[in-house]
C-alpha cells in the first residue's frame, strides 16, 4: 500500500484497434483511485478506433506524458500492430523502469513481452494467447489476475481477456490504496458479476464454442504466433518445449 498522501500519477496506454474493455474496464476503477491523476496516452493526440469502432480520444500524447507511476497497457487485436514499434515499445519501457505498478489487460501482455519485459516474470493473457507467453520468457499461471512483485519493488499485475482487467484493477487499487479503497470503488460500481452462461473460460464453454471462437480468430492468432517466435529469437529466448499447445489442451502453473 502507497501512503495516502502520496499523490499518484496513473496512466493507460491507448492505440487503434484495442479492446475498448481492456481500457475502460479499468479506467472504471482506476479513475476513482483516491489522490491520483488518471490520463490516457495515444502515440499522437489523435482520436483512435477501437477493434468494434468505437471512437476514443487521448489525453495526450505519449512524449507529454509524466514519469507514471502506475502503467496500465490494454489489449486487443491491434495490440499485433505496435510489437515492432520502436517509439511505443521504448516508452513502455521508460515508463515501467520508473513506475511502482505495472498492469497489463489481455494482450497487453505480448506489448510487454515485446519491450523485453516478460522475463523470468509469472504472468497471464487472453486464453488464446496464453500459450505464446513462454516465447517471451515468461512462466504461464492459469489465474484471472496474477500479482508478481520484483526484486527492484516494482509491483507486477496481469490480467487475463478483456472481463479481467476489472478484477485486475480492483487488485491493482488494493495494492495502492489498500482493500477497503478497492471495496469501497467496487461498491459505487456496483460490480457483482452473475454472467448468465458459464461459458467465460475454454474449460467450461462447450468445445463446439470454443472451437468456433478459436476459427474465429485464427488469422491473428497465427499472426501473433508468427511475431512472437521472431521476437523469442532476437531476444536470444530459447523456443518452449510445448510451443504448439493451447490452453485448455494442457497443465498450466496452478495460481499461487
Amino acid at each position: 500500500m502507497i501512503p495516502p498522501e502520496t499523490h499518484l500519477q496513473i496512466g493507460s496506454l491507448l492505440f487503434e484497434g484495442l479492446d475498448q474493455i481492456d481500457l475502460t474496464g479499468p479506467f472504471e476503477v482506476l479513475s476513482r483511485i483516491p489522490n491520483s491523476t488518471y490520463r490516457i496516452y495515444g502515440p499522437s493526440a489523435a482520436p483512435v478506433r477501437d477493434l468494434r469502432g468505437l471512437r476514443i480520444t487521448p489525453d495526450a500524447a505519449l512524449t507529454e506524458a509524466p514519469r507514471l507511476d502506475v502503467l496500465h497497457i490494454p489489449g486487443g487485436q491491434g495490440q499485433e500492430a505496435l510489437m515492432r514499434d520502436a517509439a511505443v515499445l521504448g516508452w513502455i519501457r521508460t515508463q515501467a523502469a520508473g513506475a511502482s505498478h505495472v498492469f497489463s489487460v489481455c494482450t497487453g501482455a505480448l506489448l510487454l513481452g515485446a519491450a523485453g519485459l516478460l522475463i523470468g516474470r509469472r504472468a497471464t493473457t487472453y486464453w488464446n494467447a496464453v500459450d505464446l507467453l513462454p516465447w517471451f520468457g515468461a512462466e504461464p499461471v492459469d489465474a484471472r489476475v496474477v500479482i508478481d512483485p520484483d526484486s527492484d519493488g516494482r509491483t507486477w499485475l496481469f490480467a487475463a481477456g478483456v472481463t479481467a482487467g476489472i478484477d485486475g484493477a480492483l487488485r491493482l487499487a488494493a495494492e495502492l490504496r489498500g482493500d477497503d479503497a478497492a471495496r469501497a470503488i467496487q461498491l459505487g460500481m456496483q460490480y457483482a458479476p452473475e454472467p448468465p452462461f458459464d461459458s467465460g473460460t475454454p474449460l467450461s464453454a462447450p468445445p463446439a464454442i470454443v472451437a468456433q471462437v478459436r476459427a474465429a480468430a485464427a488469422g491473428i492468432t497465427a499472426r501473433r504466433a508468427a511475431t512472437a517466435r521472431a521476437i523469442a529469437a532476437e531476444l536470444g529466448i530459447p523456443a518452449p518445449e510445448s510451443a504448439e499447445s493451447h490452453v485448455g489442451d494442457r497443465d498450466m502453473t496452478p495460481a499461487r
